[in-house]
């Protein structure tokens, strides 16, 4: 696996976090890379924890990475990448643990696009 930091997708997920108002979220708390070489067949993005004994070990607060399997995710409408982008971020819960929302009942197909329709409303 090779991976890169994410430059666009790094500004489009301040842009994200600014617009939604997810206060949860620092701005220095979550960094975006893209791999390639990943086997995954259905898997487009996830998001990486630094999770609490790690936290702990390294004496740093929470943070998370977002990486998005080049393969699938550049091959995505702009309106795709930017779902891909808010549901990744949906699974950061509220306390910025370093922990995960999972995706009954936080995170879905029906929550995303709710979320994305914010984004482009606020967009305007």
């Amino acid at each position: 696996m090779k991976y890169e930091f994410a430059l666009e997708e790094n500004e489009k997920v301040k842009e994200i976090i600014q617009a939604l108002d997810f206060k949860h979220i620092p701005e220095n708390g979550v960094i975006v890379f893209k791999s390639q070489g990943s086997k995954t067949r259905r898997t487009i993005a996830r998001i990486h924890g630094l999770n609490k004994l790690m936290q702990l070990g390294l004496k740093r607060e929470a943070f998370y990475v977002i990486e998005l399997i080049s393969e699938k995710y550049f091959r995505q409408s702009e309106e795709e990448k930017t779902k891909t982008l808010i549901h990744e971020l949906m699974h950061i819960p509220h306390n910025f643990g370093g922990g995960f929302r999972q995706h009954h009942p936080y995170v879905s197909h029906k929550q995303v696009e709710a979320v994305y329709q914010k984004f482009v409303s606020l967009k305007k």
